[in-house]
């Protein structure tokens, strides 16, 4: 076996065992070669926290990395190799093909022994996660470029469960090769040829409820927030929690936040209708019931989503939810009355059922400084008993230069815009071309729509060199159309400024804490959040009067006589862009 990154040595990286695996102490490999990014983070932070973590403090809270083995590296090699598989053929092959190819080749005869014990003796679900070399680096993170794919592992027949097995690790293989990721290393200027995928196979945190398996609480935690509310700074950093699966967060569903400094404060929510629209009323769980149709290219496809009425039944949400009392208009922490229930996680955050923030804050502290930069952490917890489970520590790019944002910069002819809320950081004076979506025709049931315009848009843009300043409703990047354009990230890679706007009909909280903001952050983009009633909003009348490149149903394409000036500052979260 080689060593994996030059960071483990061969007596720390054990082969395979199901000891190894089930006792969360030692690295357990399967093949050889790297671990990857997203595996050489776990392995790498479990030594920090085994000498710095304070059990003792919460020695009521069984605290781990959930079990898990890597297939390394060099398998994958042997995986393309075997099945005479060249990068070069798959660079114009769209995503389901790839899927549908990759399902039919076999997987190295090698690692089907160790595969095969896995099955024999585990009967828990499974996370059978991407990690490549080039993921969670600090310039380019790869959140959510690679698939995650879980499986129920609970069927009786062991060769029906070694086939979903077998589906789950080539369908991330195949994602290497998937658009979204040709996309991105494009962007990044990295060639096919410089990624491996190394794949991790991980026990799912959670409890069965009936035909659904899923922890009571998900969550990202970030020590660095690029949107601090009032009376809060950056680096107090962002948690992120939901009920269920952290499929929600990630997605950029709703979800409820908070900072470490101040847990027990609200979100800003203009009144109590918009704590109903705004916070999580789904979630996600791994489907233990009869299998869906069969569907081996798709990710969530032994995942359901439900509603909060299934958690209650479950019992799952009487330590995350309050109820809303329509007499009164006031929501109330817990369930003990009758009415719509609202997860505010209130009971864990204002009466301290457990110390989350306190177990947060030690977790994150310690990963801040064995990475030696800002980070982002993935969670996992289930209570009665209470355990936390860390899935993933990434770096978070560190701010660049400082730029300061004068009072009376916010105002004057020469300001197409201006936010109190921007995520990024500098100074860009080279944006020539606008394109956006067009308010007049603006609907949020065409957003799907919109999507593939941009994609056009950006394909050509990416074809010829040219980046432009993005301009939409609602949030970017959103899984759910109804609450913004859901675009992924290789769609609008172009576009070095963005902008999101609320308007009457779509007046949903700015984005946070998804796969689709980390990565932007990584690359420098700007993000400018606004509300349609901002005192600072946009010139958009100026902007229609622009030279238009292309035009559609739904967004203009229009170049500048002269470039934008945009100016960020990262510290006090505001922006500007002068015409």
């Amino acid at each position: 076996m080689t060593e994996s990154g030059n960071t483990h040595s061969e007596s720390e990286l054990e082969t395979f065992s199901l000891k190894l695996f089930s006792d969360q102490k030692k690295p357990s490999v399967i093949g050889s070669g790297a671990l990857g990014g997203k595996a050489q983070g776990l392995f790498g932070i479990s030594k920090h926290l085994a000498t710095s973590f304070d059990a003792e403090q919460f020695k009521e809270i069984e605290f781990n990395i959930p079990s898990l083995a890597v297939i390394l590296s060099d398998v994958f090699d042997t995986f393309m190799e075997q099945n005479r598989v060249s990068p070069e053929m798959l660079l114009e092959q769209p995503d389901d093909r790839i899927a549908h190819a990759f399902q039919n080749f076999d997987l190295p005869f090698g690692i089907l022994g160790d595969l095969k014990a896995i099955i024999d003796q585990i009967h828990y679900p499974l996370a059978v996660r991407s990690s490549s070399i080039l993921e969670d680096a600090l310039d380019a993170p790869f959140a959510g470029i690679y698939a995650t794919k879980m499986i129920p592992n609970n069927e009786s027949d062991t060769d029906v469960r070694f086939r979903k097995l077998t589906e789950a690790i080539k369908f991330v293989y195949a994602s290497t090769f998937f658009k979204a990721a040709k996309d991105y290393r494009k962007a990044i200027g990295k060639d096919l040829l410089d990624e491996k995928m190394a794949v991790i196979i991980q026990e799912v945190v959670g409890k069965p409820h009936f035909d659904r398996y899923y922890p009571d609480i998900s969550g990202v935690a970030r020590s660095f927030n690029y949107y601090p509310p009032s009376h809060s700074k950056p680096e107090d950093g962002i948690v992120n929690l939901a009920l269920g699966l952290g499929k929600t967060i990630v997605d950029g569903d709703p979800s409820w936040w908070f900072t470490p400094k101040s847990p027990r404060a609200n979100p800003p929510f203009l009144d109590v209708s918009e704590w109903l629209k705004q916070t999580q009323n789904k979630f996600w769980s791994v489907n233990l019931g009869p299998p869906p149709a069969y569907n081996p290219i798709s990710e969530s496809e032994y995942l359901i989503q439900c509603g909060l009425r299934e958690a209650e039944y479950d019992d799952t949400l009487k330590s995350v939810a309050s109820t809303y009392d329509p007499r009164n208009d006031r929501i109330n922490v817990g369930l003990g009355e009758i009415g719509p229930r609202v997860v505010t996680f209130a009971p864990i955050l204002v009466y301290n059922q457990f110390p989350l923030n306190d177990l947060l804050k030690n977790i994150v502290e310690i990963c801040v400084d064995a990475l030696n930069s800002p980070v982002e952490i993935e969670f996992a917890i289930t209570l009665n008993p209470t355990r936390f489970g860390l899935l993933q520590v990434r770096p978070l790019l560190a701010l660049a230069d400082e730029i300061d944002i004068q009072d009376d910069e916010f105002t004057g002819k020469d300001i197409l815009l201006a936010s109190e809320r921007v995520l990024g950081n500098g100074e860009n004076s080279n944006i020539e071309h606008i394109v956006f979506v067009k308010p007049q025709t603006f609907e949020a049931k065409h957003t799907p729509q919109i999507a593939r315009e941009i994609e056009a848009v950006n394909v050509t843009a990416l074809e010829n060199g040219i980046d432009y300043l993005l301009i939409g409703f609602g949030r970017w990047g959103s899984s759910d159309p109804w609450l913004g354009t859901p675009v992924t990230w290789g769609q609008i890679s172009q576009a070095k400024i963005i902008v999101e706007s609320t308007l009457p009909e779509m007046d949903k909280e700015f984005s946070q804490g998804s796969h689709f903001f980390h990565n932007i952050t990584s690359f420098g983009v700007s993000y400018f959040s606004l509300r349609h009633s901002d005192d600072h909003g946009l010139d958009w009348e100026w902007l229609d009067k622009q030279a238009c490149v292309s035009e559609t149903d739904y967004i203009k394409h229009v170049k500048l006589v002269k470039p934008l000036t945009v100016k960020v500052d990262g510290r006090s979260g505001r922006g500007i862009i002068i015409k």
